[in-house]
């Protein structure tokens, strides 16, 4: 079997620590990019090991291109042919009503959430692409709910960079199918992870828990458990899916 190399973009915690983990289970080496912690990427790149896979963490922020470039060169350097590609990385900025978000928020969310993952689209199809000397892969996007709800009175722009990032995987999936390379994203919906400290209100999940058909917000390896499957030779397949994580939201 081909060995799996897989690149996790945010992975020093959240859902991309989660999917790290999850994959290294799943027998793929691990690079882990992370843009700031450093102690908390070495800790999730720790159990991928623990899991008797190859890990490697390296900083890198997704909306500078050169960085982007030296990530995944690391990945193939360290770890082998990249195989695989996780495209997690994404910021929200504090929540808030539209008309009270500065643009500096809006112009950083999309600079990472839209130009940062293309930007890693481009260089994961780069190095997978049957086209450009590669042996073929699969990416996944992860999303969000808000691509589809809009997020009203929270963060309608973090809304419209997910939207942006869905319309790239279709279009994608459809111009990489030839090549070799399966595109696919993951919508997860209310889930427990720092994300929501972050954007000022800890209790997040549970106030959303009411609106959630299940009744709970859900946990970063319920996420990781769709995007190992889409990974997967089970999903061999499937590409072009936007799979919704959400608790029926």
């Amino acid at each position: 079997m081909e060995r799996q190399v897989t690149v996790v973009t945010g992975a020093g915690r959240g859902i991309g620590a989660a999917v790290a983990r999850r994959l290294a289970r799943a027998g793929h080496d691990v690079a882990v990019g992370y843009e700031r912690d450093a102690e908390a990427a070495e800790a999730t790149a720790a159990a991928v090991r623990a899991e008797g896979r190859e890990a490697v963490a390296v900083r890198m922020d997704i909306s500078v291109e050169a960085e982007v470039d030296a990530f995944f060169a690391e990945a193939a350097d360290r770890l082998g042919p990249v195989t695989g590609a996780v495209l997690n990385a994404g910021i929200t900025g504090p929540l808030g009503r539209f008309t009270e978000t500065p643009t500096a928020v809006m112009r950083r969310v999309v600079d990472v959430n839209v130009v940062g993952t293309l930007l890693c689209a481009r260089r994961a199809a780069l190095a997978m692409s049957e086209r450009h000397g590669g042996s073929g892969g699969a990416i996944v996007t992860v999303s969000s709910c808000a691509a589809t709800l809009g997020s009203p009175g929270e963060y309608v722009h973090y809304a419209a960079s997910k939207a942006a990032v869905d319309a790239m995987t279709v279009g994608l999936a459809k111009e990489l199918a030839p090549e070799g390379v399966r595109v696919n994203s993951v919508q997860p919906g209310t889930i427990l992870t720092e994300m929501h400290a972050a954007m000022g209100d800890a209790r997040r999940p549970w106030r959303k828990a009411e609106v959630i058909p299940m009744g709970r917000p859900g946990e970063a390896e319920e996420v990781a458990g769709a995007v190992a499957w889409l990974l997967s030779p089970e999903a061999s397949y499937t590409t072009g899916a936007v799979l919704r994580v959400s608790g029926g939201l």
